[in-house]
């Protein structure tokens, strides 16, 4: 997120002085609205647009918006903070869901007083990048990237071209090129890029397990395929766990371990849970390597410092730490590299 800038905090302490006189204004909540100019809040020069984008906040600037009742982006009722709005400004977000095709392309300000429009052209979100797939693929794989707002997409792995095969709003197919392990991939369209926090080559389990890795079968778990719940792919690890039990993944050996930092996975509950992590089968009812979990996935990382500096990786496993059953889903099991 952008630094905001010091005019931008200056005209935020004005708000609380300007709000503060305004019922002592005599202009103030009697006259039609007149917009002047719009510009993009973190801008240092809150330089004019005539464009905005969805998902960021603007300024709009010009007289009589004490008596503000409605905005509307492209004919889209948009919340605003009454709080942020003098006679002479209007702090106001693009609400994500505002259409970019087919719309007014104005901006309208209704206050009791009368109504003011602008020419004002709403642009698609910044892209979303949820995940990827394979996260191991190599050279020539086809991979699938998975998000948002994917218009006119172009993908790179930190700056390698990507070529890509298909693509519709949500989904890119691509290519996967030479030299990319280790790197992570960037979307970029004319509204911002956006990057996914997992390098190439670096999953334990993304929607498969990679060799030598597994969970067996005993602990009675189950794979969910589900994209809209998932955390990266389409396809995540569940299991009830009753108190203080377990699930377990196998016993295998790899010292290969020196070129990355660490590991990381994504974890969440139907209700506030509890774990901790079992790692090389030490750990057991460890405070210091537990963590809570809730209904919204989250990432959670160790490093190998934290860990003790293992030799090689030769398992990983949770123990259920409130001592109530929990449902626990698992995914993005990885190695991390910074």
């Amino acid at each position: 997120m952008k630094k905001l800038n010091f005019k931008f905090l200056l005209l935020l302490f004005s708000l609380s002085i300007f709000i503060s006189c305004s019922e002592d204004d005599s202009n103030n909540g009697k006259n039609p609205p007149i917009i002047d100019n719009v510009s993009l809040a973190s801008d240092p020069d809150l330089n004019p647009v005539t464009q905005g984008y969805a998902n960021n906040m603007y300024i709009i600037q010009g007289s009589g918006f004490s008596a503000t009742q409605k905005i509307y982006f492209n004919d889209v009722d948009t919340y605003f903070n009454p709080t942020l709005v003098t006679d002479n400004a209007i702090f106001v977000t693009i609400d994500i869901e505002t259409p970019y095709e087919g719309g007014s392309n104005k901006l309208i300000v209704v206050t009791k007083n009368g109504r003011a429009e602008y020419d004002f052209v709403v642009a698609p979100p910044a892209p979303i990048v949820q995940s990827f797939q394979p996260v191991n693929a190599i050279e020539g794989d086809q991979i699938t990237i998975y998000g948002n707002y994917f218009l006119n997409p172009t993908v790179t792995f930190d700056g390698i071209p990507v070529t890509i095969i298909s693509n519709s709003l949500t989904e890119i197919v691509a290519i996967m090129p030479a030299n990319a392990q280790h790197k992570y991939i960037e979307v970029e369209t004319i509204s911002g890029s956006t990057s996914w926090g997992t390098a190439v080559g670096t999953a334990i389990y993304d929607d498969n397990f990679y060799a030598p890795w597994d969970i067996e079968s005993w602990n009675n778990h189950e794979y969910i395929s589900d994209l809209s719940a998932a955390f990266q792919g389409t396809t995540f690890i569940k299991k009830e766990i009753p108190g203080w039990d377990n699930i377990q993944g196998n016993w295998n050996y790899d010292d290969q371990i020196a070129q990355y930092t660490g590991i990381k996975f994504a974890v969440r509950s139907d209700t506030p849970g509890k774990l901790v992590l079992i790692f090389n089968g030490s750990n057991w009812g460890n405070s210091s390597f537990s963590f809570n979990t809730t209904n919204e996935w989250t990432e959670v990382k160790f490093t190998w410092q934290q860990l003790n500096n293992p030799a090689a990786l030769q398992n990983i496993s949770f123990q259920e730490f409130t001592g109530q059953t929990h449902n626990y889903y698992f995914d993005n099991i990885t190695y991390t590299i910074d």
